[in-house]
């Protein structure tokens, strides 16, 4: 199955929670959407689902118009942010509750109740009750009632947000897995960068309700089209300065100075702003094309395995993000260094003016 969606937008009242969406998912693929809270994910799987109906634009199956057929007429399963079971049910039968609303013959049941059970690794669990489950167990057994289905679209809204630490991450390495033998098309929804780096496949970048981009996620991350996409596709938030070029030189709001090599040599003279991800600030050099940022400490957060560090940087507020400990004192003066290759430039309009050709802003 192809899902396509054709200039589909979604009104409600004066306001527009899905603006003019372009997108075309296809079978066996995995696709996240990534955005911030209120940016339209839950919104545009709804129009996906058949559970509204966009106020205008087309939702196509395999090239066909099912803008107005409703969720019962489609091959469609979801499994939302806060999990839910048949408190009364144990896994199994949980599992097997759409097979048997469905009237499948009980031996086709079983085979494909057991089938997801050991993709999901349920099977030493399918004669507990969801009371008396972890967190990501329970979460786990709604996926696997999703899969049972063999739908040809599966929707995942946020599916591990409130589970723990350790169960997000076991869950994480084992979705990829589990998606790939399924052969479906996932859209999957999450509010965090790093889980859509984790997760792969492709994504499509939300904001106010447009998509600003969508494509191999590697690609989105590393060469966004436009201001916008580097920032919903960076955490902590993309750091961001003004500059401006003229007569071969680059010259910061900060009043550094940018050899005008590479990429930076073929673009006009004129306003810019300069984008650069928080790991990619360091306080060691960088070499002698190195960007030096004097700069005053706010405050530093621990977090044992890395450190964030607010910077001042004359009116800019820079955060940067360092491995282990580092203890700065609040206001101490300090010196971070940025390597040119990293950077961003974004037009007067936000496009993407110019990134390394060889995608280091990894």
């Amino acid at each position: 199955m192809t899902l396509a969606l054709e200039g589909v937008s979604k009104k409600v009242g004066a306001a527009t929670h899905i603006d003019d969406v372009h997108l075309s998912l296809e079978r066996g693929s995995l696709n996240v959407l990534l955005g911030a809270t209120l940016a339209g994910k839950t919104s545009l799987m709804r129009l996906m689902a058949g559970l509204d109906v966009p106020t205008t634009g087309r939702v196509l199956v395999d090239g066909r118009d099912v803008t107005g057929w409703p969720v019962q007429r489609r091959s469609v399963a979801m499994v939302y942010q806060q999990f839910i079971n048949y408190p009364s049910l144990d896994v199994y039968e949980n599992i097997a509750s759409p097979l048997r609303v469905a009237r499948l013959p009980k031996a086709e049941i079983d085979t494909r109740v057991r089938e997801a059970a050991r993709l999901l690794k349920l099977e030493p669990y399918l004669d507990r009750k969801p009371l008396n489950l972890s967190g990501g167990q329970q979460q786990r057994t709604a996926i696997a009632r999703a899969l049972v289905k063999r739908a040809d679209l599966v929707l995942l809204d946020e599916p591990l947000a409130n589970l723990d630490y350790k169960l997000r991450e076991e869950l994480r390495e084992e979705l990829p897995r589990v998606f790939a033998a399924s052969g479906a098309v996932f859209v999957y929804a999450t509010t965090e960068p790093s889980e859509a780096l984790l997760l792969g496949g492709n994504t499509a970048t939300l904001f106010e309700g447009r998509v600003t981009q969508f494509g191999p996620t590697p690609q989105v991350y590393r060469r966004p089209d436009d201001l916008t996409t580097a920032r919903v596709f960076s955490d902590p938030p993309l750091n961001t300065l003004s500059a401006r070029k003229a007569d071969g030189q680059v010259i910061l709001s900060t009043g550094a100075e940018i050899r005008t090599s590479g990429p930076l040599a073929a673009v006009p003279d004129g306003e810019y702003t300069i984008g650069f991800r928080a790991h990619h600030l360091t306080f060691e050099p960088t070499g002698s094309d190195g960007i030096a940022i004097p700069a005053i400490v706010s405050v530093s957060e621990i977090t044992g395995s890395e450190s964030y560090v607010h910077l001042d940087a004359s009116a800019h507020r820079l955060i940067a993000l360092v491995p282990g400990v580092r203890r700065l004192e609040p206001k101490s003066p300090v010196t971070a260094y940025i390597d040119p290759r990293h950077l961003f430039l974004f037009d007067t309009g936000g496009r993407l003016a110019a990134a390394d050709p060889a995608l280091r802003a990894a």
